[in-house]
């Protein structure tokens, strides 16, 4: 987990002097505090750390280190709406077992970003593939999903 954070504040300081910060609230499949780091005017780092699904005794704990690309935005007088495809890494650990889960992510998001207020509001739908399961009490495939938002610093 110290290293996804690692790897997150390199990427960084790689990126461009004007790169935002946005700080928010995930709600859904998973659940928990999301950072999204801008690393270039359209390709962004996003991390989660919180819950898979409260409700599932054996999937607690979760965080994800996702690459988002822009590939689309739409620009309103007082919107921005930019279209994102990712990729990341998913790590996860079953209570039951004490064990840590590995997973890939290939996440879709749409957002609505106001130009006078620092504010997002997003939506996105991920699939997830499970490599690394170590006692086979997961789904190989599992759709996530939810609504977030964001203050940008």
């Amino acid at each position: 987990m110290r290293k996804l954070v690692i790897v997150a504040a390199l990427l960084v300081t790689a990126g461009s002097a004007k790169a935002e910060v946005g700080l928010g609230l995930f709600v859904g499949a998973p659940i928990g505090l999301d950072l999204k780091l801008d690393i270039a005017p359209r390709a962004s780092i996003d991390l989660l750390f919180g819950w898979s699904n409260i409700p599932r005794a054996d999937r607690s704990h979760y965080a994800h280190l996702t690459f988002l690309g822009t590939p689309f935005v739409s620009y309103g007088e007082s919107i921005v709406v930019p279209l994102r495809l990712g990729v990341g890494i998913a790590v996860y650990d079953d209570d039951a077992f004490n064990t840590a889960d590995v997973a890939v992510r290939a996440p879709l998001e749409l957002a609505i970003k106001f130009r006078r207020t620092p504010l997002e509001i997003y939506g996105e739908i991920a699939a997830e593939i499970t490599f690394v399961d170590n006692f086979a009490q997961n789904d190989f495939f599992d759709l996530q999903g939810g609504v977030g938002i964001r203050v940008y610093f």
